[in-house]
């Protein structure tokens, strides 16, 4: 496939309405990142996130409605995988203890509905369980496997002690949203398809490993490149990958609250897609650098702003198909592959873009300005 063959455009010579584009869209996403800051998920941030399956669709603003009446303060819905999923999250990571006995109220209820001649007794209580005793071991086991069927998560205390006849039972808040959702439909069953807890100590730690991530990459990556080009290289290299990095944050900052559709939050997935456009773009990048290299080489008498343009016209149908090609399947998973591929998608949606504009505009731009202003000769 043939496009782009034997072009002669003058990239450098417009560097400075690059300049003038990219500075704007950093600045206006600095200001947004000041002013609104960025919305962290549960991995982050703590807290719990429970998906639901259901049988049928599911009216999602209803639903959000009544889930808002339940008293677990501000939670969030969002549809999940299809029209029949629901994603629920809280910055709760345990049931509130003024739910708490409903809760239990539930539990007890369920064991005389089943078996209204049971006699048990609570034993011990913590913040998200209750132990139960039983009379016999038998009806220990027997309840256990009940409750579990009813949707609550038990076990024994001690599974290979056949005379145990106390019984687990977790009281938290993926229960209390059964509880209620069971009187809000009875006929649409449903199933807990995930339940995930973040403890705030680990979300921060999750936080600063991300960063530490990132940072780590861009210092390797400005040591590799110095090694193998020369160092200015590697700066203008690195410098497009914090242009990237910056402006494609700050269009998460900018765009979150405007749509339902573009609520994006920065997830443990998208510090991954931060990652892979890092690797994208520096891959880009260096097919650049290797060609401005040979020019330079071929080339040893013309001008640096005739090496670098003639070797950004060379690679152009490389670099047009490759991006293209990459950014029609962001596309297609930014639109059809769900909300939880939505924040990582959109991450490599607009990091292709941006990322094939700063190798061309940013990376061998510097290059150029370290020459032109230095009075440098860049020889290899």
């Amino acid at each position: 496939m043939r496009i782009f063959q034997n072009t002669n455009f003058d990239f450098l010579g417009h560097r400075k309405i690059a300049y003038a584009i990219s500075g704007a869209l950093i600045l206006i996403g600095l200001i947004s990142l000041l002013v609104r800051g960025l919305e962290y998920g549960i991995d982050f941030k703590g807290g719990t996130e429970i998906a639901l399956g259901f049988e049928k669709t599911i009216d999602i603003g209803k639903f959000r409605d009544e889930l808002g009446k339940i008293g677990l303060g501000k939670v969030e819905v969002k549809t999940f995988g299809g029209e029949t999923g629901v994603l629920i999250r809280t910055d709760l990571q345990e049931i509130p203890q003024d739910l708490y006995p409903k809760v239990v109220e539930a539990i007890e209820n369920t064991i005389k509905k089943l078996h209204p001649d049971v006699k048990f007794e609570e034993t011990e209580k913590t913040s998200n369980s209750i132990t139960l005793k039983f009379e016999t071991p038998e009806i220990a086991s027997q309840i256990s496997n009940e409750l579990f069927k009813e949707g609550f998560q038990t076990s024994k205390l001690a599974e290979d002690n056949a005379h145990q006849t106390e019984v687990v039972v977790r009281v938290g808040i993926a229960d209390w949203i059964k509880e209620n959702l069971k009187k809000l439909d009875a006929e649409n069953k449903f199933k807990i398809l995930k339940e995930e807890h973040v403890g705030p100590k680990i979300g921060k730690e999750l936080k600063v490993d991300a960063v530490i991530a990132i940072v780590l990459s861009l210092i390797v990556i400005l040591i590799y490149l110095g090694f193998r080009f020369k160092f200015i290289f590697a700066v203008g290299a690195v410098a497009a990958l914090f242009h990237d990095v910056l402006i494609t944050l700050g269009l998460f900052s900018l765009l979150y609250g405007l749509t339902d559709f573009l609520n994006l939050e920065i997830n443990i997935n998208v510090v991954a897609a931060f990652l892979t456009l890092v690797g994208y773009s520096i891959n880009d990048t260096v097919v650049v650098f290797d060609r401005i290299r040979e020019n330079m080489k071929i080339h040893k008498t013309a001008p640096l702003l005739e090496n670098i343009n003639k070797a950004i016209n060379q690679t152009l149908p490389r670099t047009i198909i490759t991006s293209a090609t990459t950014w029609f399947v962001t596309v297609v998973l930014l639109f059809f592959g769900g909300e939880v591929l939505r924040g990582f998608a959109f991450t490599l949606f607009i990091g292709v873009m941006v990322g094939t504009y700063s190798s061309i505009f940013i990376a061998s731009a510097l290059v150029y300005e370290y020459s032109r202003k230095g009075n440098k000769k860049i020889t290899f």
